[in-house]
């Protein structure tokens, strides 16, 4: 991959840094860029412990902007879960539709972790939010 981009390119730099960190696997998470798009990231995460979304697997995707990690990502979720809309950018401090939020230290690590903190929280109106009742959420976990 390193080829086709441009490595003296901050973005550039950073992304691959961070696909080089999250090579691994953890128990919460796994995040990797698409084989031909650096800027496109594919994740999982696992519902958090103790919520409506535990023993779930969710699978997302992450859009990063040209200059990121000045500009923050959009979050789009694949898998229907009860608390996010899937194929839609969600809103979320962490994403583009909040970018005045938006820390450049912060990274895909971060919004992965933010992420699922973000599950078992009321949605409050929130672009993309939904608020299924909590059977329907542990239905979709288990699916």
């Amino acid at each position: 991959m390193e080829g086709r981009y441009n490595t003296r390119s901050p973005a550039v730099k950073r992304l691959m840094r961070e696909a080089q960190e999250l090579s691994e696997p953890t128990d919460q998470y796994y995040a990797q860029p698409l084989e031909d798009n650096l800027f496109e990231w594919h994740f999982t995460v696992r519902g958090p412990a103790d919520s409506d979304f535990q023993n779930g697997i969710y699978h997302g995707r992450i859009i990063l902007p040209v200059d990121y990690p000045m500009k923050p990502p959009s979050i789009i979720w694949l898998t229907p879960n009860g608390r996010f809309e899937t194929n839609k950018k969600i809103c979320l401090s962490i994403s583009g539709h909040h970018p005045e939020s938006w820390q450049p230290s912060w990274s895909i690590r971060t919004a992965l972790l933010a992420i699922i903190g973000f599950m078992p929280t009321r949605p409050g109106g929130a672009i993309g939010s939904l608020d299924y009742t909590p059977e329907e959420r542990k239905m979709l976990a288990k699916k």
